[in-house]
């Protein structure tokens, strides 16, 4: 975690990530807030002692605490790349490929179920596998997630945000189901989507 952060009289922000390409929406955010980066667990005892008005996550690799939730009174979002409630959980632009799922991105509250707490904004967007890799999709996705973020940041620094529960059964998978599918079909983040979806539903359908 940093410290030296300047003017205490500016809003206390968390921003929890594990990934370095979330870092553009960190350097953006420390030119209008006091901005404190954590990319390990986060501990009660250290959010009691730094008291933010909110905790951001984008690509966080850990669970948040339900003594932390509880404790920040809903001032926890989390940027998500799917249209929740589509594709909880991870890698969700590779599966709403897979399954033909909507497509978009989602900044949602964080509460004691993952990807399951009340949406503040979301944008559906539009890929066309033909040509897309899952890694040129992923990162328009992102980039749609941090505009999306900067566009309302206002109303989510004063706590002025719409909140929307999420509907429908949706869709989850974990890291387990990603790997169980690359032993069926072994991919590269960098296969075009519609040829690797018709490898794949080869490979499916041979196994039936």
């Amino acid at each position: 975690m940093n410290e030296g952060q300047p003017s205490k009289a500016l809003k206390k922000v968390v921003f929890l990530t594990n990934n370095d390409s979330t870092l553009n929406l960190y350097d953006w955010l420390k030119e209008r807030c006091w901005v404190e980066l954590c990319r390990e667990p986060l501990t009660i005892e250290w959010v009691r002692s730094f008291e933010p008005c909110l905790i951001i996550s984008y690509n966080y690799s850990y669970l948040i605490k339900s003594d932390i939730i509880d404790y920040m009174h809903g001032n926890i979002i989390n940027l998500h790349i799917s249209l929740l409630p589509w594709n909880r959980g991870a890698s969700p632009n590779f599966w709403s490929f897979v399954e033909d799922t909507p497509k978009g991105v989602t900044i949602h509250q964080v509460n004691s179920e993952l990807d399951k707490g009340k949406i503040l904004y979301q944008k559906e967007c539009y890929l066309n596998p033909a040509e897309e890799t899952f890694e040129t999709s992923y990162r328009r996705l992102n980039f749609e997630i941090v505009e999306l973020f900067k566009r309302n940041w206002k109303e989510i620094e004063d706590g002025k945000y719409p909140l929307i529960n999420q509907t429908g059964r949706g869709s989850y998978h974990s890291l387990k189901d990603l790997n169980q599918l690359k032993e069926i079909c072994p991919f590269q983040w960098s296969d075009n989507i519609a040829e690797f979806l018709e490898k794949y539903s080869r490979k499916v359908k041979g196994r039936k």
